[in-house]
């Protein structure tokens, strides 16, 4: 029998009732403790870095990263939840082909970054931002190597190498990036800092992660599987893009460059829970979707239950926590510069409790193979948050905008109702009660920080 075939015969004695909450516990400690250390990490070195740098320069890394994050995602064919939750996730030549597939991406995301670099300065009236970006492409082709033994790692939920070698890669990211600013002292110490740090993540992974040894393939009933569930993720990233950055695509348009350095700062420190949340969601619960369908059994779901109440239980406490204590947070770590920074952590925190409700519903879908749907409702999504930030910056600038957003993630709570619905997953019980404890302290958040909100309004 081969190697492949005994994989899941294993797999099935690992996931039984225990064991799956054995894998689940222990990969959440694994994500919690690594995200958590990550960003105590990036915390100081962003304190160090303000230091060493002006607010301009944070602000033309966000306008840069815009590009970048968005030429990622709306190339993105969903290779990791593919091998997360297809059959063939532990198949050589479907890994291998995924593989080939991630290259030829790398490859053209290059060219395509080269060729807009300059069209995107003009936009932004930043002369700057071409030879950022023509230096910042290089990432494409040294990620494009990445190997897929990340993937198959979260499939099986053993986190625990995954989260050791992103740290200890961050950290010498970090330390590379931070000796480059204090020799520069420009921005380019941001740029070339990056690129760098990609290079000692892939070759890191690729060196000391265990597992499958990628080689070039192409195996065209790979591609088929690959391409038919990606064709719904690729154009469910595009949505996703302009969910998660396109407050930093308005924004960048429409505030000076040195709010909008400040604004990314805030950005970083109010909305840190709920980018936990979505790695905790990618990471763990699709392969447990996979293995307990809610609709399976009433099991199934009681169980999921339990989990989804624990996650935003969690998520929702570090969310007030900020909300109650940004203003002070940001008075303590930074200077004068950067005061304005506090009333906006508060907004994006208190902006962010109806989101981290519905968190754990879409991601089911992808769990059972259903993008098509999925698309669907980030599509909406992405739409009523695009409308709520034009609106909201035109009439009433920066709050405005946030206050946009929260009311475009109200309004789109219908659809991913229908999405869980068709799926087996909506919990009204678990919205509702959550909904009203989010609520109730996240306008005694904006209460207790009036005096600062009302001087950024100002």
């Amino acid at each position: 029998m081969s190697k492949s075939a005994v994989i899941p015969d294993r797999m099935q004695g690992l996931l039984s009732s225990e064991s799956l909450t054995a894998r689940v516990k222990m990969s959440s400690v694994f994500t919690l403790a690594g995200y958590g250390l990550s960003q105590i990490l990036r915390m100081a070195g962003n304190l160090v870095l303000t230091r060493l740098l002006f607010p301009e320069a944070f602000g033309l890394m966000a306008l840069m990263s815009v590009f970048i994050v968005g030429l990622q995602m709306f190339s993105d064919f969903g290779i990791r939840p593919a091998i997360v939750r297809s059959d063939r996730g532990d198949d050589p030549n479907f890994l291998d082909t995924a593989w080939t597939i991630k290259i030829i991406r790398g490859v053209i995301l290059f060219l395509i970054c080269c060729g807009f670099a300059y069209p995107v300065s003009i936009f932004y009236d930043e002369p700057i931002l071409a030879g950022m970006l023509m230096v910042a492409s290089v990432q494409f082709l040294i990620s494009g190597l990445m190997p897929t033994r990340r993937y198959t790692a979260t499939r099986h939920l053993n986190l625990g190498y995954i989260t050791f070698l992103d740290f200890l890669a961050q950290a010498i990211g970090l330390v590379v990036i931070i000796g480059l600013a204090f020799w520069m002292q420009t921005v380019w110490a941001l740029v070339i800092g990056l690129v760098l740090s990609v290079a000692i993540q892939t070759l890191m992974t690729s060196m000391f992660l265990p597992g499958h040894r990628n080689r070039l393939r192409w195996d065209k009933s790979a591609v088929s599987e690959l391409v038919g569930f990606g064709q719904w993720i690729f154009l469910s990233t595009i949505c996703g893009f302009l969910l998660s950055q396109g407050d930093k695509l308005i924004l960048g348009k429409f505030l000076p460059l040195d709010t909008f350095g400040i604004y990314n700062i805030a950005f970083f420190l109010g909305s840190f829970p709920m980018i936990l949340g979505m790695m905790l969601v990618g990471r763990l619960l699709i392969p447990i979707y996979r293995i307990c369908p809610p609709l399976e059994s009433r099991a199934n779901f009681l169980r999921l239950r339990r989990m989804r109440t624990l996650t935003t239980a969690g998520l929702l406490t570090m969310i007030v926590t900020i909300a109650f204590m940004g203003v002070w947070v940001v008075g303590f770590l930074y200077d004068d510069r950067y005061e304005a920074a506090g009333a906006i952590v508060v907004l994006i925190a208190c902006m962010q409790v109806p989101a981290v409700i519905g968190l754990t519903y879409d991601q089911a879908a992808l769990a059972a193979g259903d993008s098509k749907h999925f698309f669907i409702v980030t599509f909406v999504k992405a739409l009523l948050t695009i409308t709520g930030l034009l609106i909201g910056v035109q009439t009433y600038g920066l709050i405005g905008a946030l206050a946009g957003q929260a009311l475009a993630i109200v309004l789109a709570y219908p659809a991913l109702v229908w999405l869980s619905v068709k799926i087996g997953v909506w919990d009204p019980l678990h919205d509702l009660g959550f909904a009203i404890i989010g609520l109730c302290l996240a306008a005694g958040a904006i209460w207790y920080n009036w005096a600062a909100i009302t001087a950024l309004a100002a």
